[in-house]
């Protein structure tokens, strides 16, 4: 395993802190170093569509859910007397074509991107070697078509500097950081800044609108593991807004987008709305992952308003960005479209439901992959709803709900944790153990992995 020893004349190395591809310059505390090889954190309780409702605010507080009601006061109370942060979560990219395959490397080290049982997670490592490597070059070329690097750090640096406007507005000076999973900044070196400035008491915000293990799940993971094995941190109390998809500020939002959009066309009423939603592996869904559930609850909230305005297009769901030999959630974005050409669909809206921001998925594969292949398949008519950005109303409603989260932070305790917890059902173990070694037979045993990987290392 050479291959993955860091040294001194590589331009990347590994990070004692969980073994992703780092630029060597990169620096974490012994605080953060120690949580090396540390278990998973997270407890993940999922909360059926019957139970949750389109006005109730979800946080995340201490290990537990539950539904917090403010008039705002209490929270404009604690901003006086406390150094309030608020930690948006993202995905990240590569921002240079050389940082595509580190980038990669990074995804899919990750053990919620690729689910290996325990007899396979020694796997884990050598897998993301493989893969990175070996989809590199396509990604490169997806890349290199949208400017040569993905623009989701500046994005989502504006969206934080948007949020801290808004948030003074409404008198509720807050620090606003940026943590990325996979790329810079990453999610520990928002929470050194964190740390540094003192901060008593934090809000953390994933843009992604929807819960899933896979994008909420993994960022909370590291910031699970990093508050118990540091001493300051521990202490702080934390509010997680888990998912926020059902807020009205954000369903009127992409309505508006949506309504706007749709009235472009020569003949609107004939418009079909296409959302398309990032895809999971269908076993997350199996295991009890609440995603599929809450995209669909999204797109019936998003539809009603749309109807209470007089919009009553016929709408369609579809994911994209499937990867890999398994079995994803369907329908799948491509083959959808191919059908709604056979059907003799002519106007098509795209509506990209589970991003906020532009990126790979929106600026490539739906703008260039899924376009052409639209038009190909009979589609004469063509648009794109934009991702959110900095739309003021989308601002204003995650100050909002930075606002009304303040109140229910409390401390983290390691008695919260319990990094087993979906092992110890059978069902689901037995899941992820034919989807590892469906993986590691697929990746291991084919030829063309194996010249990848013995090229890499010789």
């Amino acid at each position: 395993m050479a291959a993955y020893l860091p040294s001194a004349n590589r331009s990347s190395s590994f990070s004692p802190l969980d073994n992703r591809i780092l630029p060597s310059s990169t620096r974490f505390s012994s605080d953060l170093a120690s949580t090396s090889d540390r278990s998973l954190a997270v407890s993940h309780t999922f909360d059926p569509p019957s139970k949750r409702n389109a006005v109730a605010r979800a946080f995340y507080s201490a290990g537990s859910t539950y539904t917090y009601v403010s008039d705002g006061s209490e929270a404009h109370s604690l901003a006086k007397e406390e150094r309030i942060g608020v930690l948006l979560l993202n995905l990240g990219g590569p921002e240079t074509l050389h940082d595509v395959q580190p980038f990669l490397f990074n995804l899919f080290a990750d053990p919620d991107i690729i689910r290996l049982p325990r007899p396979f997670r020694f796997l884990q490592r050598p897998l993301a070697k493989m893969i990175s490597v070996l989809r590199a070059p396509k990604s490169k070329e997806g890349y290199a078509a949208i400017g040569g690097g993905s623009p989701l750090r500046k994005l989502t640096d504006e969206q934080a500097n948007a949020l801290k406007m808004a948030l003074e507005e409404k008198n509720f000076p807050v620090s606003v950081y940026v943590g990325m999973r996979y790329w810079y900044p990453f999610t520990e070196e928002a929470m050194e800044l964190i740390k540094r400035d003192g901060i008593t008491r934090l809000v953390v915000l994933p843009l992604y609108p929807h819960y899933s293990i896979s994008t909420t799940g993994s960022s909370l993971r590291v910031i699970e593991n990093v508050f118990r094995e540091d001493s300051y941190l521990s202490r702080v109390p934390v509010s997680i807004i888990r998912s926020w998809y059902q807020r009205d500020g954000y369903v009127k939002s992409m309505a508006d987008l949506i309504q706007k959009d749709v009235e472009k066309f020569a003949n609107p009423e004939e418009v079909l709305i296409f959302f398309s939603a990032h895809g999971v592996p269908a076993s997350y869904i199996t295991a009890g992952d609440p995603y599929k559930d809450q995209m669909e609850e999204c797109i019936h909230l998003i539809m009603q308003e749309l109807k209470s305005r007089g919009v009553h297009n016929d709408h369609t769901l579809a994911y994209q960005s499937r990867v890999g030999p398994v079995q994803w959630l369907k329908p799948y974005t491509d083959e959808v479209l191919v059908e709604l050409g056979q059907k003799g669909v002519k106007s098509l809206l795209a509506v990209p439901v589970s991003f906020v921001s532009e990126h790979i998925e929106t600026l490539e594969e739906i703008d260039m992959e899924y376009r052409e292949l639209a038009l190909e398949s009979g589609i004469e008519n063509w648009g794109r709803v934009p991702a959110l950005g900095c739309t003021p109303s989308f601002i204003t409603d995650l100050a909002d709900a930075v606002i009304e989260a303040v109140p229910s932070a409390s401390a983290m305790t390691t008695s919260t944790f319990n990094s087993e917890n979906d092992e110890e059902n059978p069902f689901n173990y037995a899941i992820k153990m034919l989807f590892g070694s469906i993986l590691a037979f697929v990746l291991l045993l084919s030829p063309k992995m194996l010249t990848v990987f013995r090229n890499q290392l010789f």
